[in-house]
């Protein structure tokens, strides 16, 4: 398994070990996770990334609340942007006379909000941690 033979921890070590800005290297793992989205179930992504991706995350610098935030996200704007998109699939079975094209073109928008919110949450990401370090003080 990946934790029994250290994958994890060596590819998060070589990837930490890059000499970026922790802001280039958030927008690489955002673009990976969209794509990984466009093709995966979320569940799988997550269970295959979150071990690899966490400790890099933690050691550039990130909140981990506001990781796994982004994280959900990319992973709900891959349910409706296709190759899969999951959902535009379960959207068009509910009703089958509107074309699949149409139910494309109105998911549009959410993409877009969805990655405007990574950006304002990117920019401000305190929207995200400021109630978990109201409710559990501030994680050091």
């Amino acid at each position: 398994t990946l934790s029994s033979t250290f994958v994890t921890q060596s590819i998060a070590q070589w990837i930490s070990g890059l000499d970026v800005n922790k802001w280039v290297l958030m927008g690489i793992i955002n673009l990976f996770l969209l794509v990984a989205g466009f093709f995966l179930p979320p569940v799988a992504v997550i269970l295959m990334t979150a071990p690899i991706l966490l400790p890099i995350i933690t050691q550039a610098g990130f909140d981990p609340y506001w990781f796994a935030v982004i994280l959900t996200i990319n992973m709900e704007i891959g349910l409706i942007t296709p190759p899969v998109g999951l959902n535009l699939y379960v959207i068009n079975g509910i009703v089958p006379d509107v074309p699949l094209g149409t139910v494309l073109k109105g998911s549009l928008p959410y993409v877009l909000c969805m990655a405007l919110a990574i950006v304002i949450l990117s920019i401000f990401p305190e929207l995200v941690t400021w109630l978990p370090d109201k409710l559990m003080g501030k994680a050091t």
